[in-house]
C-alpha cells in the first residue's frame, strides 16, 4: 500500500535524490536545506553540508532555523571566516554542487531574490536579497534549484536578476568569465526541468506521479518546451517519508 504525500514531499524527495553522496554542497536555507539533510539521513550520509555562516561539515541534528543558527556551528567538521569561505572555497571552485530556491526563475535558470514589482528603489515588494547565491551560482561546480511552480515564480522576464543561470542562452556564461556549469536541474512540485543541451532553455524531463505536461505548461510564464516522452518520477518511500516527517518535526520544536 503506497503512503500518502502531498507535493511538497515529492518535490523534496525529488531534490534530495539529486545530491550525491560524499559531494560537497553549499546549501541555501529552505527548501534546499531541508532536502539537503534529507539526503544526508538517507542514501547520502557522507554529503559534506556547507552553509554560508562559515560552517564547513555541518551535521544538525534538526533543521536549522537560519545559516546563523548555533546548531550548525555546534556540529561541523570547522567553522572558519564567512570571507574564507568565498575567497578559497566558493570563488576557487572547490565546491560540487550549490543548492538554491528563489522568488522568481526564467527560461535559462536565471534567479530573483530581491524584488518584485516597479524597479530596485521603489518596488512591490523588497525581497531578502542575494546573500551569497550569486556567488553560488557563479562558481560552484553545477547547481540545483528547487521551487514550487506556478505561473508567478517561474516568469518570462524576471523583475531583477539576482543570480544569473545560463543569461540569455547558451555562451553567456563562458563569455561572463563564471566557473561553474550553471543550474542542472530545477526540481518543482510538478516534475523535473532540465537545461537543453542546444539552446540551454529549461525543458520538462520528468513529471511527479500524477502530474501532466499540460499542468506543467501552465504553471510557467512561457512557452515550456518537454521531451517528447518525460519519465515519472518514483514516489517517496516509506523511510523518505519518514524522515522528512521527522525533520519537518524538528524545525517546528525549535521555534
Amino acid at each position: 500500500m503506497t503512503t500518502e504525500y502531498t507535493a511538497d514531499e515529492m518535490m523534496t524527495v525529488g531534490a534530495a535524490r539529486s545530491l550525491r553522496d560524499g559531494a560537497a554542497c553549499f546549501v541555501g536555507i529552505g527548501l534546499p536545506s531541508t532536502a539537503a539533510n534529507l539526503a544526508r539521513r538517507t542514501h547520502a550520509p557522507d554529503l559534506v553540508l556547507i552553509y554560508e555562516s562559515g560552517t564547513l561539515g555541518a551535521k544538525p541534528d534538526r533543521l536549522p532555523l537560519s545559516i546563523g543558527d548555533g546548531v550548525l556551528a555546534d556540529t561541523a567538521d570547522s567553522v572558519i571566516s564567512v570571507p574564507e569561505i568565498f575567497n578559497y572555497w566558493l570563488q576557487p571552485g572547490r565546491i560540487d554542487v550549490g543548492f538554491l530556491g528563489g522568488a522568481q526563475v526564467d527560461r535559462f535558470g536565471n534567479i530573483n531574490t530581491t524584488v518584485i514589482g516597479g524597479d530596485y528603489a521603489d518596488p512591490k515588494v523588497r525581497l531578502p536579497g542575494a546573500g551569497g547565491a550569486p556567488e553560488i551560482a557563479a562558481s560552484c561546480q553545477e547547481v540545483l534549484i528547487v521551487m514550487r511552480m506556478s505561473p508567478r515564480s517561474f516568469v518570462d522576464e524576471l523583475d531583477f536578476v539576482t543570480s544569473v543561470g545560463y543569461g540569455t542562452g547558451k555562451g553567456d556564461r563562458e563569455a561572463l568569465g563564471l566557473r561553474g556549469r550553471g543550474p542542472v536541474k530545477v526540481i518543482t512540485d510538478l516534475g523535473v526541468l532540465e537545461p537543453d543541451p542546444e539552446t540551454c532553455e529549461l525543458t520538462l524531463t520528468q513529471l511527479s506521479p500524477g502530474a501532466t505536461v499540460e499542468q506543467a505548461q501552465a504553471a510557467v510564464g512561457w512557452p515550456l518546451k518537454a521531451v517528447a516522452q518525460p519519465t515519472e518520477l518514483a514516489p517517496p518511500s516509506e523511510t523518505e517519508l519518514a524522515v522528512l516527517r521527522e525533520l519537518k518535526a524538528t524545525i517546528e520544536g525549535a521555534k
